[in-house]
């Protein structure tokens, strides 16, 4: 049986982004005009970021287990460029991925752990996901 785990992660990404897009799960406004934390420069010019950072947070909690805000602002940042001083890491922004998490449970492919801190993959989050996986490795 083929799972998440197995099969290229940008195909998955792709595969799963186009599938929550024809779900039509809501988009906030802010979504492609602001940038998605400091370390960018500017803001991201796909036409399907939303659905592919949602597609990204499902992968991240499958792998995972648990995720949190502040983990996935770890996994998303980047480095921040200076124009005298060396570079430097900063975590990405959290409002981006606390929506993206808040659209996920209202659809009910996360729901929050049972200690309270985090969030956690669903049967149902897990089943789009190896579903997806199968499509892709075919």
């Amino acid at each position: 049986m083929v799972t998440a785990l197995d099969v290229n992660p940008n195909k998955l990404i792709k595969n799963v982004a186009v599938k929550l897009e024809k779900e039509g799960l809501e988009k906030p406004k802010f979504v492609g005009y602001v940038k998605t934390g400091c370390h960018a420069e500017r803001p991201p010019e796909q036409a399907n970021f939303w659905y592919m950072r949602l597609a990204s947070l499902l992968r991240q909690a499958y792998v995972r287990g648990t995720v949190g805000v502040n983990r996935l602002r770890r996994h998303y940042g980047g480095r921040k460029e200076h124009t005298v001083k060396p570079a430097h890491f900063r975590p990405a922004g959290g409002n981006t991925i606390r929506k993206g998490m808040q659209v996920l449970e209202k659809a009910g492919y996360m729901a929050k752990a049972p200690d309270g801190k985090g969030r956690v993959l669903t049967a149902k989050g897990r089943k789009l996901l190896d579903n997806a996986a199968k499509e892709v490795a075919k």
